[in-house]
């Protein structure tokens, strides 16, 4: 893979690069992505998204996973951002850093100066073929990249989806916004939060691409699974995301107590991926989708988009367009 530098204020910034086959699949296919966030019609075969830029294949929400997850086939990149003690959008998932680097404490009580210091691959492991555990990049450590640093070092034409991952939600999308104005990259970028007052707040910035909030698609999946119903599909042109399915509780509440249902809610069906279709333009994205089989379901149901640990186990799954 080939390699190049540019600057950003003072800090060295690395440019994802490609080998020229490569470089030429990946935009044609993210291209078409692009557009897609335009509203265009759904493709036959989803895309596959990069969860955190392959959390199963390289350490997460580093550069080094966005840049082998294209290498593997990735059309999107999946990235959580959140913000520093002095206010600068990072890509971090966990509340502590102790979760994932060399770290302690929570993310926003450290200064981006001091976040510099800290080992983003410190907790990431494989194993061998005889079951040996070992920890690659302790001995080779990668550093927490801020926001800025990826728009940067990702080509142009690849699409992302940026979660937003920190409360309050006020300080954190205040931070991404001005970063996404200062490098002209509203058009790139889809935004996405299981917080719905930052979806709320970020859809205050006119150029803001967003998700519908989390709890409207639940309560639209809700509503069509338990009342058979699809009296409120979502609009034209929206985007939803949420898991092919997942375990959920059912709580019914009643005089002397409560009720409490364990369920495998398989949240897209084809009656719900038609009624969420019924207006015309509307994206879906199938998160957790990590096994061929969930690949080949998300695919006949019509799914145009999955999120995937593994860009690089998924890759064979994928299907010509």
């Amino acid at each position: 893979m080939s390699t190049g530098f540019m600057q950003l204020g003072k800090t060295p910034v690395q440019r994802i690069g490609f080998a020229r086959s490569t470089r030429a699949r990946v935009t044609a296919a993210a291209l078409v992505m692009i557009t897609a966030f335009s509203l265009t019609p759904a493709l036959a075969a989803p895309f596959i998204v990069a969860h955190r830029g392959g959390t199963g294949d390289t350490p997460e929400n580093t550069l080094q996973a966005f840049s082998t997850a294209l290498e593997n086939g990735a059309d999107a990149l999946w990235m959580t951002v959140q913000v520093t003690k002095d206010g600068v959008p990072v890509l971090y998932r966990p509340a502590d850093l102790g979760s994932l680097t060399d770290g302690q404490g929570p993310l926003d009580n450290i200064t981006l100066n001091d976040l510099r210091k800290l080992n983003a691959g410190y907790s990431f492991s494989r194993k061998d073929a005889s079951g040996q555990l070992s920890y690659p990049y302790r001995a080779n450590p990668l550093r927490i990249p801020t926001l800025r640093e990826a728009l940067d070092a990702v080509p142009p034409s690849v699409p992302i989806m940026l979660d937003m991952k920190q409360a309050p939600a006020a300080p954190l999308v205040e931070a991404v916004a001005r970063v996404l104005d200062s490098a002209h990259a509203w058009s790139r970028v889809r935004l996405y939060s299981t917080d719905a007052d930052a979806i709320e707040l970020m859809k205050t910035h006119p150029e803001a691409q967003v998700f519908e909030t989390r709890d409207a698609t639940r309560n639209r999946l809700v509503d069509l699974s338990l009342g058979g119903t699809c009296d409120n599909p979502p609009p034209a042109g929206s985007w939803v995301g949420i898991e092919l399915h997942r375990q959920v509780e059912v709580v019914e509440h009643f005089t002397l107590g409560t009720g409490v249902s364990k369920v495998d809610a398989r949240w897209w069906t084809p009656a719900a991926v038609k009624c969420f279709k019924t207006n015309g333009n509307v994206k879906i994205v199938a998160f957790g989708v990590d096994s061929a089989d969930a690949y080949t379901t998300a695919a006949a149901l019509g799914i145009d988009a999955v999120m995937t640990d593994s860009p690089r186990a998924m890759r064979t799954e994928k299907k010509p367009q």
